[in-house]
């Protein structure tokens, strides 16, 4: 009889802050790289509390819209842009992320994936954080969000690079995403 191992979404953390981030996870390039950007913010709970265990993944085109396809996504080489990064958010509930402006992608206005675990989610949430100055309304999905809520979809520039806060429930709750075959 084969046993099966729980996956994280069907287990009760938290853990996702301890037991999944790797060294160098949120540096997708190297902080001074010359298109390098942060995006940080902080993920707050229903009441507004931060979440200090929570996990984010990202994923991004390149700064010219390609979609990367570079092996080694947790190994960094220093140089090799793979698109993906994890970071853990901290007692404050903040993250960040070192990486480059997405290019836009045929047909689509850029933006940057981003996936959350969380305690007390049995699945993790999808979201994207587009940023300003990209043409933003002509994109489909954003232009089927209600007009009152597409803001928790758009990082705010700020003096460390672009703020993009996840609210998981509640007033101001991120809009997040649902795709086939997502329980």
């Amino acid at each position: 009889m084969n046993r099966l191992t729980a996956t994280p979404g069907q287990t009760i953390g938290p853990f996702f802050g301890d037991a999944l981030p790797f060294e160098g996870g949120n540096q997708l390039v190297a902080t001074g790289s010359p298109d390098a950007i942060c995006l940080h913010g902080t993920v707050t709970d229903g009441a507004g509390a931060p979440v200090p265990d929570a996990l984010l993944e990202i994923w991004q085109a390149d700064t010219c819209g390609a979609v990367p396809t570079a092996a080694g996504a947790r190994h960094r080489d220093g140089a090799t842009f793979t698109g993906w990064g994890r970071a853990e958010t901290d007692t404050e509930g903040h993250y960040s992320f070192t990486t480059v402006r997405p290019g836009a992608p045929p047909d689509s206005t850029p933006f940057v994936a981003v996936t959350v675990f969380a305690r007390g989610l049995l699945n993790r949430l999808f979201t994207r954080a587009y940023l300003p100055g990209d043409q933003l309304y002509p994109d489909r999905l954003l232009g089927s969000v209600p007009v009152d809520r597409r803001h928790t979809l758009v990082a705010v520039p700020d003096e460390f690079g672009f703020r993009f806060d996840i609210r998981l429930q509640g007033d101001q709750e991120t809009v997040f995403l649902h795709y086939r075959g997502q329980p």
